[in-house]
């Protein structure tokens, strides 16, 4: 099993960064790919951001392109997301997941693990 925890969430005006983080325990793998997923009040789950095991390969969703950076450090088994210029509209549930396999992976359904969440409020 693979234990994933996020923390970093928060309520920001809109404009600020937040970075979170998602740190990994348990039979992890160094060549997971990982991933951020964010649920909006009301709405589904929706992918924002992956990377590759290696943190080589990165991949965004368009609404968060350009404003969030994704990265990790597999000697501390944690996963990060950068968010700068947020907006109200990235107000949502933050989620880290983890997949088995390689490379890239963009759908819920590719997702094996998951965090409890973390909050992030954006005001205006």
């Amino acid at each position: 099993q693979v234990q994933l925890v996020e923390s970093g969430g928060g309520l920001v005006q809109a404009g600020g960064s937040l970075r979170l983080s998602c740190a990994a325990s348990g039979r992890t793998s160094s060549t997971f790919p990982m991933g951020w997923f964010r649920q909006p009040p009301g709405k589904e789950r929706e992918f924002a951001a992956a990377i590759s095991g290696t943190g080589m390969m990165t991949y965004y969703a368009e609404s968060v392109k350009g404003r969030f950076t994704i990265s990790r450090d597999n000697a501390e088994k944690t996963m990060y997301l950068q968010m700068d210029s947020l907006k109200p509209d990235d107000t949502a549930v933050y989620y880290c997941g983890a997949a088995v396999g390689y490379g890239l992976k963009i759908t819920l359904s590719q997702y094996t693990y998951w965090g409890q969440g973390t909050q992030v409020t954006v005001s205006s």
